[in-house]
């Protein structure tokens, strides 16, 4: 091209130029003419008002982009109508009654205490009366009926669990000088399991009261981390399967919890999902090691390594397979990298008072380094009472469970919970292919640990749960855990139910059950069956969030049944 050429392009380009900006001149002459009678405060506000509407428009069209809210309004519009709204209203009385009988119809037919004895009890009768309310359980849990809840098979370990409470019963961590013991014990708890999870020097962590708590303070860590760059609308990337403790911490902490759907095969997380619900506001990714619902372990390592080269730490919720995982490989179950030993990994929860056999209410929460650690502490320089600062959410805590805890994990040493884990985790696999020869059920995925999740494509899984509940004198039976998104069912083995001919009696109860539904496949769900059912069905999630709430209330009920239904 020569000059003439450039001179002639640059020639055309300055007349529309030209013509565009006398265009805008007169536009923007008629605008101020036309907005001219208004007052300029009038304007900001008119300004304002649109801008608002508009963001409105936006956030409607976005809500509405989903095809299942579709759903939630259609369902909303359709039951408010009056004669629906009635009959809402006479399902929810049923389906609440319903509830408040299975919650109460387990315990004795004793009175419920309204106030304080006039004058104090004596021990015979306070354990008299805690013997006959004990007597209620409607599984037999002793005999390795019920889906994990109750982990250890030891009755020397539960007398030295007992001894070491009564010995710490009235000592607190956060008084440190007073007890220093104890402040020593959780410090050995935190490097033990530190250890376990190929820590190294500038590993750290603390101990709280749970699975719930632990993770909880990993999402308060990462919560205040973005703060500090910066973030303060976060969000975390997570798998579908993810312990709902995480959408616990979403709502305190005001995270956006982005869930990413699983292979409808493996049931691990879909990855090309996951990369794409990062944002540039992610604070944390999360992977299960395993995850509750199916017991399955998320890919750890491709995860780590988009956390990496994201420079987004990666959470791993270790929480039920805490005491199994580091102990598989010895036990002859190798695994796949899980722990520190994985460079993107900066953070992992484990619960102690699983499998790691200690009394309820300890955990544990791991950090890579201090300054991750630091992001969780809470304190308060300038109270009156004094510089208060506490690690957790808890002030006062109780060191007996400390001790408790501290004294399982001598008790049991490396060699002990590698015996456990090899009992454990060869049972559920034997489990796993004892269900695989049973028609009309189906394995989910491919269970590595200790949870075995089942269906059926036959009949309801939870009419199936519901007879594996009472045996045929209708007394209770087996107590296990049902999902939903699919319908499915869950036992989570723990030592119990390694014992002798626990789990080939399962398997038969198992059998029977299939069989009998199998023969009427139809056959309409009763009980809770039917409530998990309805729940399942229910689009508009607010509802079921009520149903979930009456059980709560229906907990803390001190009105017999009869009282509270008439």
């Amino acid at each position: 091209m020569d000059h003439g050429d450039t001179t002639h392009g640059e020639t055309i380009v300055s007349f529309y130029w030209s013509i565009l900006y006398n265009h805008l001149c007169a536009t923007l002459g008629r605008t101020n003419a036309l907005l001219r009678p208004y007052e300029p405060l009038v304007l900001i506000a008119l300004t304002l008002s649109g801008i608002f509407s508009v963001n409105l428009l936006l956030a409607l069209i976005d809500r509405l982009h989903s095809p299942g809210n579709w759903k939630i309004l259609l369902f909303r519009f359709i039951t408010a109508l009056p004669r629906m709204r009635s009959i809402k209203a006479q399902k929810l009385r049923e389906v609440k009654k319903s509830i408040f009988e299975s919650v109460h119809g387990k315990h004795p037919q004793l009175p419920y205490r309204q106030a304080l004895p006039l004058k104090s009890m004596s021990a015979d009768a306070i354990k008299s009366t805690a013997r006959q309310l004990s007597s209620s359980s409607a599984v037999d849990w002793k005999s390795g009926r019920m889906s994990g809840t109750v982990y250890p098979a030891n009755e020397e370990l539960s007398h030295l669990l007992i001894q070491m409470q009564e010995l710490y019963l009235w000592t607190n961590p956060l008084h440190t000088d007073a007890f220093p013991s104890v402040r020593r014990m959780e410090a050995e708890v935190v490097r033990m399991c530190l250890t376990m999870f190929h820590g190294d020097e500038n590993s750290c962590g603390t101990m709280s009261s749970g699975g719930t708590e632990s993770i909880m303070l990993a999402c308060l860590a990462y919560r205040n981390r973005a703060r500090k760059m910066g973030i303060h609308e976060p969000d975390m990337v997570i798998p579908e399967s993810a312990h709902t403790a995480f959408d616990k911490a979403g709502s305190v902490m005001n995270i956006r919890v982005i869930r990413v759907p699983l292979d409808p095969v493996t049931f691990k997380v879909n990855l090309k999902a996951f990369k794409a619900a990062i944002t540039n506001r992610t604070c944390m990714l999360v992977a299960s090691a395993p995850q509750f619902p199916h017991g399955i372990i998320d890919p750890i390592l491709e995860i780590a390594e988009i956390g990496l080269k994201r420079r987004i730490p990666v959470h791993v919720d270790s929480c039920l397979g805490g005491f199994l995982l580091p102990f598989m490989e010895e036990a002859g179950f190798p695994l796949e990298e899980f722990d520190f030993r994985v460079p993107g990994v900066t953070s992992i929860s484990c619960d102690t008072h699983k499998y790691g056999f200690a009394a309820k209410g300890t955990s544990v929460i791991m950090y890579r380094n201090q300054d991750l650690r630091s992001c969780q502490f809470f304190s308060c320089p300038d109270w009156s009472g004094g510089v208060y600062a506490s690690p957790t959410f808890a002030g006062s805590r109780s060191g007996a469970l400390i001790a408790a805890c501290w004294s399982a994990m001598l008790f049991h040493g490396q060699e002990g919970y590698v015996n456990s884990t090899r009992r454990i985790v060869s049972t559920a696999r034997r489990i796993a292919d004892g269900i695989r020869q049973i028609r009309g059920l189906k394995v989910l995925g491919e269970p590595m640990v200790s949870v075995v999740a089942f269906t059926s494509e036959d009949f309801d899984i939870y009419q199936l749960a519901h007879l594996m509940s009472v045996d045929a004198d209708g007394k209770p039976s087996w107590g296990l855990n049902v999902l939903q998104f699919p319908s499915a069912v869950h036992l989570c083995v723990t030592d119990m139910h390694t014992r002798e001919g626990v789990a080939e009696a399962f398997l038969a109860d198992l059998e029977e059950a299939a069989r009998t539904l199998l023969k009427s496949p139809k056959q309409s769900s009763s009980g809770m069956a039917a409530v998990y059912g309805m729940c399942q069905l229910i689009p508009d999630r607010s509802l079921v969030a009520s149903v979930a709430a009456s059980f709560l209330d229906a907990c803390y009920a001190t009105q017999s049944p009869s009282d509270e239904t008439s």
